[in-house]
């Protein structure tokens, strides 16, 4: 049995594309905080944006 890992590691720099209610603003770089567990198919992390400080929680499906 093989277990899922998360694609992207802590202190990792990845692009965030949003799609849906986010702002256009909201697309860029941002650094992996932390990782978090599937909710769904998908993993999730807490990331920061390079450019103003801001956290979200995003779905790994989001990032690239």
């Amino acid at each position: 049995m093989t277990t899922q890992k998360h694609k992207f590691e802590i202190g990792e720099t990845v692009e965030f594309s949003p799609g849906g209610s986010y702002p256009p603003t909201a697309r860029g770089s941002y650094v992996v905080l932390r990782q978090l567990p599937s909710e769904g198919v998908d993993y999730q992390y807490r990331i920061k944006s390079v450019a103003d400080g801001q956290e979200r929680m995003v779905r790994e499906g989001q990032l690239g």
